[in-house]
């Protein structure tokens, strides 16, 4: 299991106000803990996991970190940080003094001005961050991909010694609703042009939770692989919002399933090798550690 990294996670503690997104009778309404999680990572062959913000909080991000502090296989933190705050350089400053803290994360996705990735005061952030080689995850909606080029020009994500950009969930195409085009076409210039990572992640929910159907999921995995190829596509779960179409297991073995096709070194890189790369600030001894108390 040495290596193998589940690049994005979540934990919280669930409250109703806290988490409106959240229906109440939702399997994701309760607490999600590393206790949890570790009895789905063993059986995987997962040995470490990247937790990710779910909420957009200071208290969020120093939570996530106290977690990670006292659970040796947490392998980082992607928090949140006021990334238009006038204020941004000494509070990134700060941040970046902590170990854990590995990247940090906006949902862009839920902004309501769909332009919200060409606002200044937010690229300056971002340019800011990625200068402290922190990585930034980019949390968008397959529409909002139209202006993906114009923020990666200006936050400079090609200049030489700049944190990773890494696209989450493939940029959420919406599966259920058969969404192809111009997603396809979009993300695959976003990956020639520029040198950003992608997760393979968070598919499954974008497919009808009931009755998804394995083929057509892995026809967007697919494409993802063709575009970001073998050296920077990175395995995540998207754990426990998951649960909402699969349990770990079979999201696990749908991963397994698309990376049949390849030899061992390009499945190892998918399944860790390249979390280390992009998340360059990850603790190399922690990528061999799989004992450790757990947080209760």
């Amino acid at each position: 299991m040495e290596g193998r990294i589940d690049a994005h996670q979540h934990f919280w503690r669930y409250d109703s106000a806290q988490f409106e997104w959240i229906a109440p009778e939702s399997v994701l309404a309760r607490d999600y803990a590393p206790e949890h999680l570790r009895t789905e990572l063993e059986p995987a062959g997962i040995s470490c996991s990247i937790v990710v913000q779910a909420r957009q909080s200071d208290d969020e991000t120093r939570w996530l970190l106290d977690v990670a502090s006292r659970t040796p296989w947490i392998a980082g933190v992607i928090g949140w940080a006021d990334l238009r705050a006038e204020d941004v350089a000494a509070h990134l400053d700060a941040l970046a003094q902590e170990k854990a803290l590995v990247g940090l994360r906006h949902v862009v996705q839920d902004e309501p001005d769909p332009r919200f990735l060409l606002d200044p005061a937010f690229q300056h952030g971002v340019r800011a961050a990625l200068k402290r080689g922190l990585a930034y995850d980019l949390l968008v909606r397959a529409p909002q991909l139209e202006y993906v080029p114009a923020f990666l020009d200006a936050i400079g994500a090609a200049d030489a010694g700049m944190g990773a950009v890494v696209i989450d969930h493939g940029a959420k195409p919406a599966i259920i609703n058969g969404e192809w085009q111009p997603w396809a076409d979009r993300i695959a210039a976003i990956a020639r042009d520029y040198p950003v990572w992608c997760k393979l992640s968070g598919l499954v929910t974008e497919a009808d939770l009931a009755a998804w159907d394995e083929d057509n999921v892995l026809r967007y995995m697919a494409h993802l692989l063709e575009c970001f190829g073998s050296d920077r596509l990175i395995y995540g779960s998207d754990w426990p919002v998951c649960l909402l179409a699969a349990p770990y297991a079979r999201v696990k073995a749908l991963a397994d399933r698309l990376l049949e096709q390849l030899d061992a070194p390009s499945r190892e890189a998918i399944m860790g090798g390249n979390a280390q790369r992009a998340y360059a600030r990850i603790a190399a001894p922690i990528l061999n550690k799989i004992e450790g108390e757990i947080v209760q």
